[in-house]
């Protein structure tokens, strides 16, 4: 557990330019897309996998204080269909933080589907791999969900390993452990993809 000064109000001095405080962070800013995304969800019969197409909207937001806690990031908005359609596959808003002085990364996330999780990991400013968890029951990095999903589709864990790669690419495995309503088993909900570059972040308001 980390150790937090006394003063738990006094703030500190900020660099307005987010953009260059991101850490690990750095590589995910911008506006990205990817055509190899691929989902592996339960049906009756089982697994089942889907191909799927997305679009990501990493913007940096001005830096931001709990008293003496800093925190630079980047705002997210991921929007996701199957291949040659429009309807909306899966849609998720949250933030990605970076906490320069711990080297914590915390993603906050939220789902129309009546839930919300907020995951966390520690990695050097340079990394350029890192892995975020939330799971079921913890106060720090917790999952809360409707009462359906509790009934039907219980979360007990949330993963998320994200790799920034030399050709300016990134990409992510992500799992989700449900207890699926009459399954004997939990079962391990994936999605992975690779996301290339359409253009690039909004410099935050400060910054402008």
């Amino acid at each position: 557990m980390h150790r937090y000064p006394e003063d738990i109000f006094t703030e500190p001095e900020a660099d307005p330019h987010t953009l260059r405080n991101l850490g690990p962070l750095a590589g995910l800013a911008g506006i990205w897309e990817g055509m190899r995304g691929l989902d592996t969800n339960p049906k009756p019969e089982g697994a089942r996998k889907q191909a799927f197409h997305e679009r990501i909207e990493l913007q940096p937001i001005d830096p931001q204080t709990n008293g003496p806690q800093l925190f630079y990031g980047l705002r997210y908005w991921t929007h996701v269909v199957k291949p040659n359609e429009v309807e909306t596959y899966h849609d998720q808003i949250g933030y990605f933080l970076w906490e320069p002085a711990t080297g914590d990364i915390f993603q906050t996330l939220a789902i129309p589907r009546a839930q919300i999780a907020l995951a966390s990991g520690n990695a050097a400013k340079d990394a350029r791999t890192f892995e975020l968890v939330a799971k079921r029951g913890e106060t720090t990095n917790g999952i809360c969900s409707g009462p359906f999903l509790e009934h039907a589709f219980k979360t007990i864990e949330y993963r998320i390993k994200v790799t920034v790669n030399d050709d300016g690419t990134w990409g992510y495995d992500e799992t989700t452990v449900l207890l699926v309503r009459g399954w004997d088993k939990p079962f391990e909900h994936t999605d992975h993809n690779l996301l290339k570059k359409v253009a690039d972040p909004t410099p935050n308001p400060l910054a402008r």
